[in-house]
């Protein structure tokens, strides 16, 4: 079984925001997949599902990012996890818009979803799919950029790696961080500069 959690933040005020990325990744793939997440007892939304005969969730945690970890650590409890069993899906000011990174440790890198994660964990050893949203020219505060709308430039680099990133989800389901890290290493050396 595998965990896919995307970090956001509840409510439509926050839709379309850069730090929802997380959210809206996991939204392309339920509708790539005809799947529709559904409220859960505790504090998130969730698709339950099978790819071939490979069972994960998706989860959509609503304590708003800074609480991430306290979803994360229930699921992995509940459902019985490895830490190898999960992959967290974030935006990421250090990197352009659009362009993709996958770790399988690290520290939070001054995103404060995955601190949160990495604190209710007492782990750093998980995987992570990073998005790229840019980071905030020198006047504006760093708080208030990642709250703000992607611009429609965004949102198209975005945009332009949603079938790989849908790929790349699917290959965690089937074949966990290992099979995703070699089909991403296929995909951005026969792609490259194209995708990176």
């Amino acid at each position: 079984m595998k965990l896919i959690i995307g970090i956001g933040n509840p409510g439509t005020k926050y839709l379309n925001t850069r730090h929802n990325v997380g959210f809206q990744i996991l939204d392309k793939f339920s509708q790539a997949h005809n799947l529709t997440f559904s409220p859960a007892k505790s504090d998130f939304w969730f698709v339950e599902s099978k790819l071939n005969t490979f069972h994960f969730f998706l989860i959509k945690p609503t304590t708003y990012v800074n609480n991430s970890g306290i979803v994360v650590k229930e699921l992995i409890e509940n459902l019985k996890l490895k830490l190898s069993d999960i992959l967290i899906v974030y935006d990421d000011t250090n990197l352009e818009p659009g362009t993709l990174r996958i770790r399988k440790s690290g520290s939070d890198g001054g995103h404060n979803g995955l601190k949160s994660i990495i604190y209710h964990l007492n782990s750093n050893i998980f995987t992570r799919l990073r998005i790229g949203i840019g980071e905030p020219n020198k006047e504006q505060d760093l708080a208030d950029y990642v709250l703000s709308q992607l611009t429609e430039n965004d949102i198209k680099n975005i945009e332009s790696k949603s079938t790989f990133i849908i790929e790349l989800l699917e290959q965690f389901i089937t074949s966990g961080s290992d099979g995703m890290l070699d089909y991403y290493s296929k995909v951005t050396k026969i792609n490259s500069p194209n995708i990176s």
